[in-house]
């Protein structure tokens, strides 16, 4: 070869080496994109922040946040970085993502994002956002006084500002027309709560800003395609479906304070996704929802959003403060949501599945502080390729595994901090699924981005600590630490907690949820991590692990006396609070939506990221697992980066041709 072709060839290939080590650096680089915080609601508010590059996701977006006028910033949670993905049919944007919690309702904040990135794209974004009110009648409502026989005319004559007062008696089932707004709604009102009785259902398919409050329904209540509907006080006694809206479903509304009531019990047949049971306590889709403090029992899944093509922009929901109890499949079924579903202190017992994530579409998805006891199956059901839950500060004592998600589908960017596990003896096959024998942690499908740590095991009567991570076996709290990220674990017992707590050593017959408070000296307190924003305010030299931060009394579940009202509280651990949470209300006015950003979206081509089978157990009758077929979106430097790298090479085959001529 001549020298001056192995120069030129030489030449070529150092370009080559140089356009790819930029392509490369370009990919890793983030380029900040629009910041939003859509779908506000009482107590929380969703972020959202575009970005471009970061092909190896290690950029990281900071929160503060002060109320406006404030002089003092607040620490916020770390926003989740969220690549871009597909899975199930639905497809996401790259971005970072997240949500500051605890906040007042009808209040402005400011919020100051910094990302950094050590490739290089640091940014920083301001937001002004405002939380939603508490739904309440207008100032200036006019009150109508209503009987059976005069409700038709007066229901087809509201206006938006009316009370429509229903004395007490029996009232058929009606569909009712009138629209509210969101600065007058129109309410329809027991007189005496419970005593207004419909026996039928209630529909307010279409409805604006119509609030339901005090009354007696003998049937379902439903509401597809609403806006700022609330259903407050209500009791709702149903063989089938509670209060559900499907189709468009609702957009920021509230739901609290109900008791809603089904027919299905609590034995072996009932259990599971192919059981003997029927119905969903309250089942909707749609943004900015909000599902607080409601009793609900008797159902298939007590609380749920909606699935497959059924699920619509879901995100931006808070499910807090209900006690749920005899849910035969899943008792809060967050599946399909598309970020920052916020599922917080929530009680659960006689449940096959604590809380289903199946899957969520890139995440986060928020479980803080809850209580389970009595679970059958698993406390999180990570199936069907669920990427970006997080799970803080949760309580859970069951037979079998103590934490187990038995899917063969991967499942990714998970991150569990200060949780209590504990399960053991009383494992077996209830409703045609497997339980465990008590392995502490049974994770084999999850992924290395997964994230566990400062967590607190056991297993009781088994005389064992045995489990696997992502593939790795461990037969003694050692081995755990030293072959898994849980650095940080301890092992715990039922001498934990404060009071003598008899084991759940098998799911039958129904039991009640004993008190989970923490003992003093035990081996859970002061064991955690510190999650700005999530258990500040901790006392001790470090966050307690469970639910509740000692010295605090647990908050209080189920409807609150007197119905919704004053602002959220923070307990004794900030933010998402490790103990008494107030009197926490919430509220379904509209609030500034903002854009939805990010969000998971249906459609689109190409391959995915997420997992493609249904895996194991848990699974509804009718599922689809099929992959949709959508793919992600593309950014630009990968294009241009490809782009210069065959201009390098064509550059590099005219100068061969050159220089053999």
């Amino acid at each position: 070869m001549a020298k001056a072709q192995r120069f030129s060839c030489a030449s070529a290939l150092a370009l080559l080496a140089l356009v790819s080590a930029r392509s490369a650096f370009a990919q890793n680089a983030t380029t900040a994109g629009n910041a939003t915080a859509p779908y506000p609601t009482l107590e929380n508010v969703s972020l959202e922040w575009l970005v471009s590059g970061d092909a190896n996701a290690n950029g990281v977006a900071k929160v503060r946040y002060r109320k406006s006028g404030d002089a003092t910033w607040l620490d916020g949670l770390p926003l989740l970085r969220v690549p871009a993905g597909s899975n199930q049919g639905f497809s996401w944007q790259n971005r970072h993502a997240g949500s500051i919690f605890g906040l007042s309702p009808g209040t402005s904040y400011e919020v100051e994002l910094t990302l950094t990135d050590p490739d290089g794209g640091n940014a920083t974004k301001t937001l002004s956002v405002t939380t939603r009110k508490l739904p309440v009648a207008a100032a200036s409502a006019t009150t109508k006084n209503v009987t059976p026989s005069t409700f038709a005319s007066q229901a087809s004559g509201a206006q938006p500002g009316d009370i429509l007062l229903l004395a007490d008696g029996d009232y058929a089932t009606f569909t009712f027309q009138a629209d509210g707004t969101e600065a007058a709604p129109i309410v329809i009102r027991a007189e005496n709560t419970g005593k207004a009785v419909v026996n039928g259902d209630v529909r307010l398919d279409g409805r604006s800003f119509v609030y339901v409050e005090g009354l007696t329904v003998n049937g379902k209540i439903k509401f597809n395609d609403a806006e700022g509907v609330a259903i407050k006080g209500c009791t709702v006694n149903t063989p089938d479906d509670g209060i559900i809206a499907y189709g468009p479903g609702s957009v920021n509304g509230y739901f609290c304070d109900n008791v809603v009531t089904g027919t299905t019990s609590w034995n072996d047949p009932a259990l599971g996704a192919n059981g003997n049971n029927l119905g969903e306590g309250i089942a909707m889709t749609g943004p900015g929802n909000v599902i607080c403090h409601n009793k609900v029992k008797g159902f298939r899944d007590c609380i749920s959003t909606l699935e497959d093509s059924g699920a619509i922009n879901q995100i931006s929901w808070d499910i807090y403060g209900n006690d749920l109890d005899v849910c035969a499949d899943d008792a809060i079924e967050a599946d399909f949501t598309m970020g920052n579903t916020r599922v917080y202190r929530n009680r659960i017992v006689n449940s096959f599945v604590g809380m289903s994530s199946q899957p969520s579409l890139g995440g986060p998805a928020y479980f803080i502080r809850n209580v389970m006891f009595n679970v059958v199956y698993s406390p999180f059901k990570l199936h069907r390729g669920s990427i970006g839950d997080v799970a803080f500060h949760n309580t859970v004592v069951k037979c079998g595994d103590a934490f187990a998600v038995y899917a063969g589908d991967v499942w990714a960017r998970a991150w569990f901090r200060n949780n209590l596990f504990i399960g053991g003896n009383g494992g077996g096959t209830y409703g045609g699924y497997g339980n465990g024998d008590g392995d502490v942690l049974s994770l084999s499908a999850a992924a290395a981005s997964c994230s566990f740590d400062y967590d607190g095991l056991g297993s009781i009567g088994t005389n064992k600590f045995t489990g696997t991570v992502g593939g790795q076996n461990f037969a003694s709290l050692a081995e755990l630490k030293s072959k898994t990220t849980e650095k940080n674990a301890v092992q715990v017992d039922l001498s934990t907690f404060a009071a003598s707590v008899t084991f759940p050593g098998s799911p039958f017959p129904a039991v009640t949820s004993p008190d989970l408070s923490l003992k003093s000296g035990g081996a859970a307190v002061d064991k955690g991590e510190k999650l700005a924003n999530v258990n500040d305010g901790f006392a001790g030299t470090a966050p307690d692990l469970g639910a509740y931060e000692l010295g605090t009394a647990p908050p209080g579940y189920g409807p609150r006396t007197g119905g919704a009202g004053g602002t959220a509280g923070s307990g004794g651990g900030g933010g998402v609070g490790g103990g008494s949470s107030g009197a926490g209300g919430s509220a379904a006015s509209a609030g500034s939506a903002g854009a939805a950003g990010g969000g998971a979206t249906a459609g689109g081509g190409g391959s995915g990221t997420g997992g493609s089978s249904s895996g194991t157990g848990g699974k509804k009758s009718g599922d689809s697992s099929d992959d949709g077929g959508c793919g992600c979106r593309t950014t630009r430097a990968p294009a241009t980066s490809a782009w210069l790298v065959l201009a390098a090479l064509g550059l590099l085959g005219r100068r061969r041709r050159r220089s053999t001529v």
